[in-house]
Order: C-alpha cells, then sequence, then structure tokens
C-alpha cells in the first residue's frame, strides 16, 4: 500500500531536520550555548562578588549600585523598593550598570579565550606543515626570442626556432 504524499513529505522533512541536528556545527552550537550558559553564572559572580564591591567604594558610603534609580515622577524615595512599592515609574541605571560590566568582562573573557586558541592553533599547524617541494617547471624560456614556451616544445611559436630537446 502507498504512503500518502502527505506522510512521505512530513517524513522527508522529518529526515532533513534529523540531517541538520546531527551535523556537527549544530551540535558544536548546542555545546557553545550550554557551556557559555554555565560560563556567564561564573562571570556573574565575579561582577556581583568582587567587581561591584571595589567600584563601590569610589561611591557615598552605602550605595548600592544595583540599587541606583532615578525616580521618573519626581519624587524623592528612600531606596528602590520604596519607589517601586508605591508603584513609581522608575529609571534604574544601577542594573544597567551591572549589565554593562557584565557584559563587557564576558567579551574580554571570551577574546582571551579565541585569542589563546588561535594560537595553540597556529602552534599545532605549524608542527604539522609539511615542506611542499617545489612544482616542475612547466614552460621554459625561447633562446632566441627570449618568450616563455611549453616545456615540450621543439619549435618556438613565436621565432620559428628549433629547440634543442631538453633532457
Amino acid at each position: 500500500m502507498k504512503k500518502p504524499k502527505r506522510l512521505k513529505k512530513l517524513t522527508g522533512f522529518f529526515g532533513e531536520f534529523k540531517a541538520f541536528v546531527m551535523r556537527g556545527n549544530v551540535i558544536d552550537l548546542a555545546v557553545g550555548v550550554i557551556i557559555g550558559g554555565a560560563f556567564q553564572k561564573i562571570i556573574t559572580a565575579l561582577v556581583d562578588n568582587i567587581i561591584m564591591p571595589v567600584l563601590s567604594l569610589l561611591l557615598p558610603k552605602d550605595t548600592n549600585i544595583d540599587g541606583l534609580f532615578l525616580a521618573l515622577d519626581g519624587k524623592e524615595y528612600a531606596d528602590l523598593a520604596a519607589a517601586q512599592a508605591v508603584g513609581a515609574p522608575v529609571m534604574t541605571y544601577g542594573s544597567f550598570i551591572m549589565m554593562v560590566v557584565d557584559f563587557l568582562l564576558m567579551a574580554v573573557v571570551v577574546f582571551c579565550i579565541v585569542k589563546a586558541l588561535n594560537s595553540l592553533n597556529g602552534l599545532r599547524k605549524k608542527k604539522d606543515e609539511i615542506v611542499e617541494e617545489p612544482a616542475a617547471p612547466t614552460t621554459q624560456i625561447c633562446p632566441y626570442c627570449k618568450t616563455e614556451i611549453h616545456i615540450d616544445a621543439t619549435r618556438c611559436p613565436n621565432c620559428t626556432s628549433q629547440l634543442e630537446a631538453q633532457a
């Protein structure tokens, strides 16, 4: 019994999808995303627990960088939680600063990793490099008219001189 055309198309679609997913690039991308997500947690912990406390030393005492905000209704609030409790519109630029620092650190770390991998790859290529012998010449110079001709030529096509046989 023949399969309906619709089932053949679905099978074909799923077959193509399976081939797409099983290609090396997709698997590599998935692994990269998973490791990147885990690595992001490390960077966030670095920013929250090490870098931001040092940066907070530059600000007035007891200032939490993550809690910096601007109330857009023009009123003064004790802290971000108080402004959010009354439903005031706030611009939390402290969180934005934290995210920018987080991004910059992630970019620097990724750059350093890629640079290290590229240098290791370059060392490996130099080590594995095979010295190729120069290819045998395929042309020669006519001794009479000094034009380039095929190595097997017995007569120059330009000046029609008889050439000696190459050994």
